[in-house]
């Protein structure tokens, strides 16, 4: 059994726009063999269907609450405003889940979400248990980095969170030097001369000793993909992307600390706290929830500067704990302790 101060394992689906990442995943869920797991979705747009696709599949360990769906683009660009709330929501769950999945918008850039474990807020509660890259088989074999061309231009068309515009062969690139396991999908479709050909354009970015495993119609035994155990996030500066000199997807920048927050009486009173830590020097943002004493609804309170909002967004669930917490994010080095004190007195 799982200590209660393990690092809860997340495992990183990534891969372009239709080469089977949600199938691939849908596999792990309807195989879980008794894990809890969740499961965040992080697509652009009408892709963002993968999310329903998953909370409407009629699998028994797939409950529409386990499924977090971030319909907001390239993670590593929200960690801070909706990634590390995603993981918070998903830790608070009771009975604890033994392991969380993560499948990326197909134009993320993978090594700023792997770094973003480091980060204070995240790197005491979950590791990453590995990367997994998912490619498509024939549209390798015929020369393509993804099975839609088109498709994948209009993603990031549509997409206005994203701020790199490589060549989609250099994302691809990137993608399987941060992997720690390459599965190809759709081997089945695949003849001995497509297989070498798709094995061939893996091989050429393939990381030493990182294993190609063939997937038909979406199924790998969950003992492969799942209990790596690599610990990727200590690992992964070493990783060559075509990205390492960008400061632009550098978040060294930023960081976040998470405050649990104790039951309250008065959610104006504590907008007006939330008021007071957003004006500490270089604090960017404030968001979370609160349990308000008396009532079944989750406070809601998201704060930039002196504005703030809150509401009540959805009742409690039965066995939830009513445990609020705040995310703080800012400039590196702000006064942490001036924040706690703003909102917690």
């Amino acid at each position: 059994m799982m200590s209660s101060l393990a690092r809860v394992p997340c495992t990183i689906v990534t891969g372009f726009l239709g080469a089977g990442k949600t199938t691939l995943i849908r596999h792990l869920l309807e195989h879980a063999g008794g894990r809890r797991l969740a499961v965040i979705v992080n697509e652009f747009g009408d892709v963002g269907i993968d999310g329903e696709i998953l909370k409407g599949c009629g699998i028994e360990s797939c409950a529409e609450d386990t499924i977090v769906e971030l319909a907001n683009g390239c993670l590593c660009c929200t960690v801070a405003d909706d990634f590390v709330p995603a993981l918070d929501l998903i830790l608070a769950r009771t009975p604890r889940v033994d392991h969380i999945l993560i499948e990326t918008s197909g134009l993320a850039l993978p090594k700023p979400l792997v770094q973003a474990f480091q980060w204070p807020a995240i790197k005491g509660r979950v590791t990453v248990d590995g990367v997994v890259a998912v490619v498509d088989g024939p549209a390798l074999a015929q020369g393509r980095v993804a099975p839609d061309l088109a498709a994948l231009a209009a993603q990031r068309a549509d997409d206005a969170s994203l701020d790199h515009d490589d060549p989609v062969e250099e994302v691809f690139e990137d993608q399987i030097a941060c992997a720690d396991l390459v599965v190809l999908a759709k081997g089945d479709l695949l003849d001995a001369a497509g297989l070498d050909a798709a094995q061939a354009a893996v091989a050429r970015s393939l990381p030493p000793a990182v294993k190609l495993v063939r997937a038909v119609a979406g199924r790998v035994d969950p003992a492969v993909l799942l209990g790596l155990g690599i610990g990727a996030e200590d690992a992964i500066d070493a990783r060559r992307t075509h990205h390492d000199d960008e400061a632009d997807h550098d978040h060294d920048e930023f960081e976040s600390v998470v405050l649990p927050l104790p039951e309250i009486a008065d959610p104006a009173a504590l907008a007006a706290r939330v008021v007071a830590a957003a004006a500490t020097p270089d604090v960017l943002r404030v968001k979370g929830f609160a349990a308000v004493a008396g009532k079944p609804m989750r406070l809601l309170v998201q704060g930039v500067g002196p504005r703030v909002s809150h509401h009540f967004d959805r009742p409690w669930g039965g066995e939830e704990a009513r445990r609020g917490a705040l995310v703080v994010i800012g400039l590196k080095g702000f006064d942490r302790a001036a924040v706690e004190r703003a909102i917690l007195g």
